[in-house]
């Protein structure tokens, strides 16, 4: 290939990398500031989110209400800041504990090998042959619903994706020559998984826990949604929109107000992890 013809290529890379820089910064500040809404929701909500005034129900939005109200004559606008954090700080506990699950059995079971890994890559078969949403149903119906109890059945049901993820890295990783001779000079099995082969994991992981936030957020709301998560009242925007399903036709925002926050974060945080992705693989940057 002549220079001439190499010249371009490489500021066309340039140019394509830059631009990924700029979407990762815009994405990772739109992201925070969703999270800052959500830590604070209680701080910013204008109303009380609890405060029913009957003689305000059904309310569409104004100056006052800006969401509306609800049929108990709740502030639509501070339940739903209210819904958000519920459902955001939830989604993130359940995605590093699933991360943090999935990454370490994981890489015990690709470094180790033997019996354990057998038997766990098993149980992961078991629990990724069903579909991931009906067995989390059963799951939080034999434990009665609940917020908490949504969480540990999405938890039981998803960190197998994360536990093959590190397995795969680790076995990839694990047989290359500098794992050799960090052995022979002196490091023992975990200074060898936590200095040289878990740092190899952490950019597969981290996409796939930042895609995952909107799935997760998605799945716990429909849990919600069904009767099987947060129950009334807490906030939550998943039985906010369970509560507001009847009178979609005759009220719409009590509906759509959650439906539209619900879109948002995902597609937020969906963009950030395609975005992840891109800045971390060099091959997705060159497409």
């Amino acid at each position: 290939m002549s220079v001439e013809k190499r010249v371009p290529s490489v500021r066309k890379q340039k140019i394509k990398k830059n631009h990924t820089k700029t979407r990762l910064v815009v994405f990772l500040i739109l992201a925070l500031a969703l999270l800052l809404v959500a830590v604070f929701a209680q701080q910013l909500c204008p109303y009380d989110p609890n405060a029913q005034d009957t003689a305000m129900s059904l309310r569409p939005p104004s100056a006052a209400h800006p969401a509306g109200t609800d049929r108990f004559g709740r502030d639509m606008f501070s339940r739903i800041l209210v819904g958000l954090q519920t459902s955001v700080l939830a989604t993130l506990s359940l995605v590093v504990i699933i991360t943090v699950i999935g990454t370490a059995v994981g890489v015990l079971c690709g470094y180790y090998g033997g019996i354990w890994d057998s038997v766990i890559m098993r149980i992961s078969d078991v629990c990724l042959a069903f579909p991931g949403l009906v067995f989390a149903l059963a799951i939080a119906a034999l434990l009665n619903g609940g917020l908490h109890n949504a969480v540990l059945a999405l938890a039981v049901i998803s960190w197998p994706k994360y536990a093959r993820i590190a397995r795969s890295q680790t076995l990839a990783q694990k047989s290359v020559n500098y794992i050799a001779a960090a052995k022979l000079a002196g490091n023992n099995s975990i200074q060898v998984i936590v200095k040289h082969i878990l740092p190899n994991c952490i950019g597969p992981i981290l996409v796939t826990a930042m895609l995952d936030i909107g799935t997760m957020l998605m799945e716990l709301a429909g849990l919600s949604f069904l009767g099987l998560g947060a129950q009334p009242p807490v906030a939550e925007l998943g039985n906010m929109m369970s509560g507001g399903r009847s009178m979609l036709q005759t009220y719409p925002w009590v509906i759509m107000g959650p439906g539209i926050a619900i879109f948002i974060i995902v597609v937020i945080f969906n963009l950030l992890g395609d975005t992840v992705r891109d800045y971390l693989d060099p091959r997705n940057s060159r497409k």
